[in-house]
């Protein structure tokens, strides 16, 4: 085949491969999944650079953050969320910022608390977990839920968890990461 049959042939394949649309399972860990586009990976670039100071449980107490309860871990052992640190005004703001998440992830090793990932959270406006007319999007994918609180007195939400301090081999969205562990 010669030059001038392969450069179109390149081009239309090239065209056919930016037009697939992205899946929600497509994103993994930095890097977005061919087609899922850059913008995921600059957006989880800006989370990092806006939560690396958080890297001091200290710094993120004195911005706001506290503790929300033990460490989470799935009771059917696919792995732990970890430490939650919540930010209560930034959980009562309708808006979302990528560059604010709402909780801190954490894991304790060798004794003290180690920044893992984030965690975005919205409650449900009409708490019927049957309905989702207000389900927020962030990187390009729904959120998790509605679902009901996780503890007593917890509205119905839902919840986008990044991994973007510590790899996921579920992938950055999962909810839960079978390499984190509670002691």
């Amino acid at each position: 085949m010669t030059n001038s049959r392969i450069l179109p042939i390149l081009a239309l394949g090239l065209v056919a491969l930016a037009a697939s649309p992205a899946t929600a399972s497509a994103v993994t860990q930095d890097r977005p999944a061919p087609g899922a586009g850059a913008g995921v990976g600059r957006q989880i670039a800006e989370v990092r650079k806006a939560t690396a100071r958080f890297h001091s449980v200290e710094v993120a107490r004195k911005a706001g953050y506290r503790a929300a309860g033990a460490c989470a871990q799935d009771p059917e052992g696919t792995g732990a969320m970890g430490y939650h640190y919540a930010h209560p005004r930034l959980s009562a703001d309708p808006a979302i910022d990528l560059r604010r998440p709402e909780l801190l992830l954490y894991e304790r090793r060798a004794g003290r608390l180690r920044l893992i990932g984030v965690e975005y959270y919205r409650t449900d406006a009409d708490q019927d977990p049957g309905t989702d007319t207000d389900r927020p999007r962030l990187f390009g994918r729904a959120f998790d839920g509605p679902m009901a609180g996780h503890e007593p007195g917890q509205p119905v939400h839902y919840d986008l968890h990044a991994w973007v301090w510590k790899r996921n081999p579920a992938g950055t969205f999962a909810q839960w990461n079978r390499r984190v562990s509670c002691p």
